[in-house]
C-alpha cells in the first residue's frame, strides 16, 4: 500500500510469476494419485493430461525423455500415482502439476514399502560401498542364479560364450517372480555359497513392474546377499529398476548383458595384452640375449688373454723387450767405460811413475843437504836445554837432601808425613832413603 492508502497496481505476469512463486514454495514435491483423463502426447514426446477423482481435477504435465520412461502406457481411464511439483502454467494462469515420475495406482503401497524398507537398510549399513568387495579377475566358475526359461539367462550365456568362453558358467534354476520366489531364491543363494564351487554368484532376471520385481526386494534375501561369503552380481530388471537385493550386492549391472560382460574379461582384449606382452618378453629376450652374447665376447676376450700360450707369448715379448733393453744399456756402459780408460792412459801418460821418479831424485838431490845440518843444529840447542833442565831439577829434587842422609817418611798409601799430627802411636810407615826403604813404626809423636 502507498502512503495515501491506494493499492499497488500490478500486471497480470507480475500476479502469475507471484502466485507461481507461492506455490513452488510452498509445495516442492507432492504426490498426487487419480484417474488419467483428456489425455495428450504431440510430436514433441511431452505428455499432457488431468489427474481427477470424483469430485476434481488437476492438469499435469511430463516432459520429454521422462515421459519415455514409463514402464506403462497411459490411457483414458487408468488409476495413477505421480510425484511431481506444483507450479503455475502462466499463459492460461492455469496451476499444474508437473510430473518426473508415474506408476500405476497398483504399486503405490508397494513403492512405500520399499521406500521404507530401503530407508531402514541403508541406516543399518546394509548398502555402504565399504563392506562391498571386488570380484576376482579371472574366475574359474561362475553360478548364476534366475530363471531357467528367461531371456535374461539367454543374453548373459552369450555374452561370456563370446567374451571368454574358457570359463564355465553353472544355471541355478530359481522362480524370479511371485510369492515362493524369494525363499526359493535364499536357499539356492545359500546352498551355492556353501559349496565353494564358485568364485562368483549372478543373481539376475528380465525387466516388469515393481510387483514383478518384487522377490528381489525380500529382506531376507537381501540381507542373505549382504552377508553371502561369495561376491555377488546383481543385474534385475531394466537400468531404472532398482531393487534392494542390487543395492547390497558387491557390484550392480543395469541389465543382464552388462552384467555379463563385467562378470568376465574380453578375450579379444586378453589377446592383444598377451600379444603385447608376448612382443614385450620377445624384446626383452632379444636384449638380453644381446646382453650375454656382449658378456660372452668379453669373457672370451678375456681367457684368450689368459690362457697359457697367450701367456707365453707375452713373457716371450717381455724377455725379448728386456735383452733388448739390456743389450743396449750394456753397450752404452761399454761406450763410457771406453770413453773413462782412455780418458785415464791419456792421465796416465801423463803422469809416469818413471817420469814422477825421476822429479822426485831431482827434487830429493836439491833438498839432501839441508836436514843434515838442521839436524845438528837441533840436537846442539836441544842438549844445551836439556843440561839445563836437569841442573834446575837436581836443585829442587828431594833425592838430592836424601842423598846428604836425611829420609822422607810415608804412610803405606804413599802420603808424606809432615808433621807428628799426621801420625798415631801404631801406625806404621816407610822411611825412603838414597838407597832403600825401611819400614818403621810410630811409638811415640810427641818424643
Amino acid at each position: 500500500m502507498s502512503r495515501d492508502d491506494t493499492p499497488d497496481v500490478l500486471t497480470p505476469s507480475q500476479l502469475n510469476t507471484l502466485a507461481r512463486d507461492l506455490l513452488e514454495g510452498a509445495f516442492p514435491l507432492v504426490w498426487v494419485e487419480g484417474e488419467l483423463g483428456n489425455l495428450s502426447r504431440p510430436g514433441s514426446g511431452h505428455l499432457y493430461f488431468t489427474l481427477k477423482d470424483a469430485r476434481a481435477q488437476v492438469r499435469c504435465a511430463m516432459f520429454k525423455p521422462k515421459s519415455s520412461w514409463l514402464k506403462f502406457t497411459p490411457r483414458e481411464g487408468l488409476k495413477v500415482l505421480a510425484r511431481g511439483r506444483l507450479t503455475l502454467y502462466e499463459a492460461r494462469g492455469d496451476y499444474q502439476l508437473v510430473l518426473d515420475h508415474m506408476e500405476e495406482a497398483g504399486e503405490g503401497a508397494l513403492r512405500r514399502a520399499y521406500e521404507e524398507l530401503r530407508a531402514r537398510l541403508q541406516a543399518e549399513g546394509l548398502f555402504d560401498t565399504a563392506r562391498k568387495r571386488a570380484l576376482p579377475a579371472y574366475p574359474r566358475r561362475i553360478g548364476v542364479i534366475t530363471s531357467p526359461s528367461g531371456a535374461a539367462v539367454r543374453d548373459v550365456l552369450s555374452v561370456i560364450g563370446r567374451r571368454f568362453p574358457m570359463v564355465e558358467v553353472e544355471v541355478l534354476p530359481v522362480p524370479v517372480q511371485g510369492d515362493g520366489a524369494p525363499p526359493q531364491i535364499l536357499a539356492m543363494l545359500q546352498q551355492a555359497a556353501a559349496s565353494g564351487r564358485y568364485d562368483v554368484l549372478l543373481v539376475t532376471r528380465g525387466g516388469g513392474s515393481l510387483e514383478d520385481l518384487w522377490a528381489f526386494n525380500d529382506e531376507r534375501l537381501t540381507r542373505a546377499v549382504a552377508a553371502c561369503a561369495v561376491p555377488v552380481v546383481a543385474a534385475i530388471g531394466h537400468e531404472t529398476d532398482f531393487s534392494l537385493v542390487e543395492f547390497a550386492a558387491d557390484l550392480r549391472a543395469p541389465t543382464p548383458s552388462v552384467a555379463a560382460e563385467l562378470l568376465v574379461p574380453d578375450r579379444d582384449e586378453l589377446a592383444r595384452r598377451v600379444a603385447a606382452l608376448h612382443a614385450h618378453l620377445q624384446r626383452q629376450s632379444l636384449q638380453r640375449l644381446r646382453q650375454a652374447m656382449q658378456r660372452a665376447d668379453r669373457a672370451a676376450l678375456r681367457l684368450n688373454a689368459q690362457r697359457p700360450q697367450a701367456r707365453l707369448d707375452a713373457l716371450r715379448r717381455r724377455q725379448q723387450e728386456a735383452l733388448r733393453r739390456l743389450l743396449q744399456a750394456w753397450r752404452q756402459r761399454m761406450a763410457g767405460e771406453q770413453a773413462r780408460l782412455r780418458h785415464a792412459g791419456t792421465a796416465l801418460r801423463t803422469t809416469h811413475p818413471q817420469r814422477r821418479i825421476e822429479r822426485l831424485r831431482e827434487r830429493l838431490a836439491r833438498l839432501s843437504p839441508r836436514p843434515h845440518a838442521a839436524t845438528a843444529r837441533r840436537l846442539a840447542n836441544d842438549a844445551l836445554r836439556l843440561r839445563g833442565l836437569a841442573r834446575s831439577l837436581e836443585a829442587v829434587s828431594p833425592l838430592a837432601t836424601v842423598a846428604r842422609g836425611y829420609a822422607i817418611l810415608q804412610t803405606p798409601d804413599r802420603h808424606v808425613v809432615r808433621s807428628v799430627l799426621d801420625v798415631a802411636p801404631g801406625d806404621r810407615l816407610e822411611a825412603r832413603l838414597s838407597d832403600g826403604t825401611l819400614k818403621v813404626r810410630v811409638e811415640d809423636p810427641r818424643g
